[in-house]
């Protein structure tokens, strides 16, 4: 009978593969930061409801929300050199184009990509915040870029946090396919794995489990820094006590 599944196998491919995560995490973290400051500035332009600048933000993230990730990344690759060559052209500037790491174009693809669903988290978020409380402050005298510091953010980040959480998960999950930028982070070193000795199943087992526990340690430090930013709440004081 031959050998369908080979544990040993896998075991070898998970310490082959996880060599390639911190370009995974990379690829990650950079989206993320870049993609929550643009995902910010989204949210404040669509709750100023600035002409103009909303209607061209509402169409971005619907263009975004409503088109493949794949292809946001193909476009992104392909794109930009076009983009640029077209400046060098019509402006008379000397961009280099040919230089430009494939990594830029994963990070510039996913960054737009998760720029378009926190905005939608972090409006929501902004819109609940008490705002008895930011009428206390304004009355205490505290200017609005002291009120957005102490007050807003913080509270709006609270409320935010599970949900940015769940996205940034499915970022870390997103960046299996950024070798279609010709770069090779886990999921590409797997198809190379595999298609030299044909184990598919055993590769693609171990990229599941990598996955996975990357999953359950992003979920404990998000639980962490939702521990650190939640407000504890008041004791509630008893009537009786309260006469007394």
């Amino acid at each position: 009978m031959p050998n369908l599944f080979d544990l040993g196998v896998v075991y070898d491919d998970f310490f082959e593969l996880i060599k390639f995560l911190p370009v995974t995490l990379k690829i990650a973290f950079f989206a993320m930061i870049f993609g929550l400051a643009f995902g910010f500035l989204l949210a404040i332009i669509r709750l100023k409801k600035t002409p103009v600048l909303k209607q061209f933000t509402s169409v971005y993230i619907s263009l975004i929300r409503g088109t493949p990730i794949l292809v946001q990344l193909y476009i992104t690759y392909f794109g930009i050199p076009i983009f640029l060559k077209y400046l060098n052209y019509w402006n008379g500037w000397h961009i280099q184009v040919t230089g430009i790491p494939p990594i830029v174009y994963a990070i510039a693809a996913l960054a737009f990509n998760q720029a378009a669903f926190y905005s939608v988290t972090i409006q929501s978020a902004l819109e609940a915040v008490n705002k008895g409380e930011i009428e206390a402050a304004a009355s205490l005298g505290m200017t609005g870029f002291q009120r957005m510091i102490h007050i807003i953010i913080p509270e709006a980040l609270e409320l935010a946090l599970p949900s940015l959480g769940n996205t940034i998960i499915g970022l870390v999950k997103g960046t299996s396919l950024a070798f279609t930028c010709s770069i090779v982070e886990m999921t590409a070193q797997g198809k190379i794995i595999a298609g030299s000795d044909f184990r598919f199943f055993e590769v693609y087992v171990a990229l599941g489990i990598i996955y996975w526990l990357v999953t359950i340690v992003i979920e404990h430090i998000l639980k962490g820094i939702l521990k650190l930013t939640s407000v504890p709440e008041q004791p509630k004081t008893d009537a009786r006590e309260a006469k007394a």
